[in-house]
């Protein structure tokens, strides 16, 4: 269609567009409807999940009564059930080949499995056993090569053809609750440890690097798959630390909205957003450079959230809870799930465009931002707000009947960092 675009022609152009972003606005949130199913089948909590490097379709999830099964997601069913441990299942990964799988359980085990069902008359056994002198608490396979990570008592790298660990890492003593290999410099690795450190590691000198000790406990951390040196802790102060490894002075960002401890978090494979699992019984998304989150999901019968992965292909969200359940919920609440025809995509887009031009305008801003929360989230994000006012009022009254300069300022970012020690 030839069109004219001098503005004289156009006078109530804006005006057109403002209501057709409200009525964008309002359809987003009518249509958001996230929860698509729930994978049921296990019998006891679900402690761990992973997924397949090579297939969209299949993930793996590790329940607290050490049984381990292997969902296909396009017709949600479980496809295999393997009783891998005595207790739970502290943690488990994919090969990067996607030919085999490792779990290590409260027995001290750790064991690799094969991806495929076993054949007809065959037994259900894994490939190789390694008994370990401790408990081990999790583990991680690495990105390229044939090394993976445990970690329990300290962080052991172990080459997959040996049953003894090629490196110990250790610094101080304490339990280490979880060890992530970095997607894209592979040889860099960092861990949570309960005395509230988060220690980063380098294969190739087999030495801790450096650490970073908060207010308090880390319990799992994720590196973006986008930028090297990016990674984000989920911490027990109910906020996440997004931090650049290079300055551990100060977190890039702290996102704040859970109301209680986070226990895990997953990166987009976009590294644009990442997704995290708290004890308060919700999931949260986060924009990486974002304080708060763009989007909250729960249910009624969701109980504490302790696992949650975004799937490789950008577009739904896996979250396993206390209550036996694995849930799957789009990335985008309110995108049509489907093949869209031309005019619906042109549509889309177009919309997309107005919202993100209007964003700042209070009416589709209120309507854009509102939640429906559980009571019980509601009212604790009521009384955080009260005893945060509280503080900060305090310390404004202490800083004015001070003597000049005696109470520092010092930044949100800085608060929760205890020390860097290198």
């Amino acid at each position: 269609v030839p069109r004219n675009y001098d503005p004289a022609l156009h006078p109530f152009e804006v005006a057109r567009e403002y209501v057709r972003a409200l009525n964008a606005t309002k359809l987003e949130r009518v249509f958001a409807k996230p929860f698509l199913s729930s994978l049921d089948g296990h019998r006891d909590g679900v402690n761990c999940m992973a997924k397949h490097p090579k297939s969209l379709s299949t993930v793996l999830s590790g329940a607290c009564d050490g049984e381990v099964k292997i969902w296909n997601l396009t017709r949600r069913q479980c496809i295999r059930t393997i009783q891998a441990h005595e207790g739970f299942v502290r943690g488990m990964c994919a090969r990067f080949c996607g030919t085999s799988f490792f779990t290590v359980g409260d027995d001290k085990t750790v064991k690799q499995w094969k991806m495929e069902s076993p054949e007809y008359g065959e037994e259900e056994e894994p490939i190789h056993t390694i008994l370990g002198k401790t408990v081990y608490t999790g583990i991680d396979h690495h990105w390229k090569e044939p090394v993976f990570a445990t970690c329990g008592h300290q962080v052991d790298i172990w080459d997959e053809q040996r049953t003894s660990p090629k490196c110990s890492l250790t610094w101080g003593f304490d339990s280490i609750s979880s060890v992530k290999f970095n997607p894209i410099e592979t040889y860099l690795l960092g861990s949570c440890a309960s005395d509230r450190n988060i220690v980063l590691y380098d294969m190739r000198k087999s030495t801790p690097l450096k650490k970073v000790i908060l207010n308090m406990r880390t319990n799992t951390l994720c590196w973006n798959p986008m930028e090297a040196f990016v990674f984000t802790a989920a911490n027990e102060d109910y906020n996440l630390y997004t931090f650049d490894m290079r300055f551990l002075e100060s977190p890039v960002m702290v996102h704040m909205d859970h109301v209680s401890a986070v226990l895990d978090v997953d990166y987009s494979p976009t590294g644009k957003e990442f997704v995290s699992a708290s004890f308060d019984k919700s999931i949260r998304i986060f924009p990486v450079d974002k304080g708060h989150s763009r989007e909250v999901y729960h249910t009624k019968r969701m109980q504490h959230v302790i696992t949650v992965k975004w799937t490789s292909d950008n577009k739904y969200i896996l979250c396993g809870s206390d209550e036996m359940n694995i849930r799957l919920w789009k990335a985008n609440a309110s995108e049509k799930l489907g093949v869209l025809a031309p005019r619906e995509k042109a549509a889309m887009n177009y919309n997309q465009k107005l919202k993100e031009k209007f964003q700042f305008h209070p009416q589709i801003r209120r309507i854009a931002q509102h939640r429906h929360l559980p009571k019980s989230i509601y009212c604790q994000i009521k009384e955080q707000r009260i005893m945060r006012e509280a503080r900060r009022r305090k310390e404004l009254n202490r800083r004015k009947h001070s003597k000049p300069g005696s109470v520092p300022i010092v930044p949100e970012r800085k608060k929760h960092i205890v020390a860097v020690v290198k």
